[in-house]
């Protein structure tokens, strides 16, 4: 069983920095891209932030050249380095990940972590 488990949310002012963790764990043979998204409240969840296995990366339009993604492939794990942050990043961001598993493939997603930007 795949398992992708989030860190390193919490409330931070606008303007500050934060980072996010996602590892994957378990039966897992192959990672292919891995991304963020999230959700503030009463909005559907949006695209943040997504690298694939060779490391292009892809961003919103809202993150550019604040927010970072980048992955250590031998620890199954991606990153979300998110600086000038501002008011409108409040949301509870979800990992992802195309994850190929003993004969079958599959997008497994964390359980979410809550980042807060307010004075």
């Amino acid at each position: 069983q795949v398992q992708l488990v989030e860190s390193g949310g919490g409330l931070v002012q606008p303007g500050g920095s934060l980072r996010l963790s996602c590892a994957a764990s378990g039966r897992i043979f192959r990672i292919d891209h891995m991304g963020w998204y999230r959700q503030a409240p009463g909005k559907q969840r949006e695209f943040v932030a997504t690298i694939d296995s060779g490391g292009i990366t892809n961003y919103a339009d809202s993150v550019k050249g604040r927010f970072t993604i980048s992955r250590d492939n031998a620890k199954n794990t991606v990153y979300l380095q998110m600086n000038s942050l501002k008011p409108e990043d409040t949301a509870v961001y979800y990992c992802n990940a195309h994850i190929w598993t003993w004969g079958t493939s599959g997008d497994y997603w964390g359980q979410g972590t809550q980042v807060t930007v307010s004075s």
